[in-house]
């Protein structure tokens, strides 16, 4: 088979990695990829990852490209394209592509069809209400107490939301987004959800239109400093799978949260062929959805393809074909960390083009990975290029040995105005 990959991030290169491992893979191209994607091989003949200088939403010559190389399957990582349309275009020439139609794209694509749809059906959520005035938005956060999560409607890098703990703060946030326009046009409507108290985790389950199959949990680390504090960020590592929800906790998820949203679906007419990533809370009355993402997450697919069994084109054939119903998961015992190392100023301004060292001493330490992120190659140098930079990943028999492998590797490596979190997986180490 021929593979096409659209995106360039840490998502985008643990893809690349696992996609790579199959047998069934003959040739791999990623659109527009990055300096780590280019260094893959494909395990069954050798042959290298082509990085393609193709932007991920240009979609004209996406279609283009995949009208004249005729890849077997085109698989979407981030969701901008998704939100276009990509897929239906790709549909309407007859091509073979994974991911959710635009339709589908929705859940992630607008918070506010997601909220509703949750509320249609019966999917445990936050209390909530959208806005495109500050007035009415003000004074639904003051019913709250100010104690509200602030989200653009739109796409917004994973940034669109703002946490607040009183109603100066939620009055700043709601300005911020409807009168200043932080995140433009994604910050024209806004939901404001009443702000949910518990343990946050990043579930994701693999859908073939009529099935859909969990995964494991894992916990991303969203702001940007230590102790949760700082920015929110698209995330700044992340490990699986966690101690806050066993096997019975899962099947209430599956019973709550994904079996209504499957005949919501089915009732709507959503044809959902991709991977549903809910940010779930465990909160005192169970889970309920924060959020739907439409894609796989970032940083969490770097440490679910780590302990991932089965061959992943296989997967997401099924998922393509309809035929997930046939496919069991299987995962390795092990716990996987990830670790982003981030540009300094991120989720800010920051500089580019800062040379890296160590990549290669930290990729020689046992089961341990560097995915690249934000990062290109200048010559003989690899070189920032993004915010994230690095998502540096280590497994091992236990979330100790895990976490301890990645900090070691990412002691291997070093760049100007590198910043990283200290403690990723502390929660449950703890």
């Amino acid at each position: 088979m021929k593979l096409l990959i659209i995106g360039s991030g840490g998502r985008e290169h643990a893809l690349a990695w696992k996609l790579a491992q199959s047998p069934h893979v003959t040739h791999l191209w990623c659109a527009p990829g990055n300096a780590g994607i280019a260094q893959e091989h494909c395990a069954k003949n050798g042959a290298p990852v082509e990085c393609v200088p193709i932007d991920a939403e240009d979609l004209p010559r996406l279609l283009a490209f995949v009208q004249e190389y005729r890849p077997n399957l085109t698989v979407v990582g981030p969701d901008h394209p998704l939100a276009l349309g990509i897929v239906d275009l790709f549909h309407q020439h007859g091509l073979r592509i994974w991911g959710p139609n635009r339709k589908a794209a929705q859940f992630e694509a607008s918070k506010v069809f997601a909220q509703q749809f949750m509320e249609r059906h019966g999917i445990p959520t936050a209390r909530a209400g959208n806005f495109t005035e500050a007035a009415p938005a003000k004074a639904f956060a003051a019913a709250l107490g100010g104690r509200c999560a602030v989200k653009a409607d739109g796409l917004a890098l994973g940034k669109g939301v703002l946490l607040c703990h009183s109603e100066v703060e939620a009055d700043t946030a709601i300005e911020a987004l409807l009168v200043h326009r932080a995140f433009g046009a994604a910050g024209a409507t806004i939901v404001i959800q009443e702000l949910l108290v518990g343990t946050e985790l990043s579930l994701h389950a693999l859908c073939d239109g009529r099935v859909a199959k969990l995964f494991p949990t894992a916990q991303d680390h969203k702001r940007a400093l230590d102790g949760d504090r700082g920015l929110n960020t698209g995330g700044m590592g992340t490990y699986s799978p966690t101690p806050f929800l066993d096997a019975i906790g899962l099947a209430m998820v599956q019973e709550r949260i994904l079996d209504p949203w499957l005949r919501g679906c089915a009732a709507e007419g959503i044809d959902f062929r991709g991977l549903l990533y809910p940010g779930v809370m465990l909160t005192a009355d169970g889970p309920k959805v924060l959020e739907f993402n439409a894609r796989f997450g970032d940083p969490e697919t770097q440490v679910y393809l780590a302990r991932l069994e089965n061959d992943l084109v296989e997967l997401l054939d099924a998922s393509v074909n309809g035929t997930l119903g046939r496919m069991e998961l299987a995962w390795k015992p092990e716990s996987a960390v990830c670790v982003v190392m981030a540009s300094g100023g991120y989720p800010g301004s920051y500089a580019k083009g800062r040379p890296i060292t160590g990549l290669a001493e930290a990729n020689r330490l046992p089961q341990t990975k560097v995915f690249h992120a934000g990062t290109a190659r200048v010559g003989d140098q690899i070189v920032t290029a993004g915010g994230r930079v690095l998502g540096v990943t280590a497994w091992g028999k236990n979330l100790a040995t895990a976490q301890a492998a990645a900090y070691r590797a990412v002691e291997e490596i070093t760049f100007e105005g590198a910043q990283f979190r200290r403690d990723i997986a502390a929660k449950a180490l703890a």
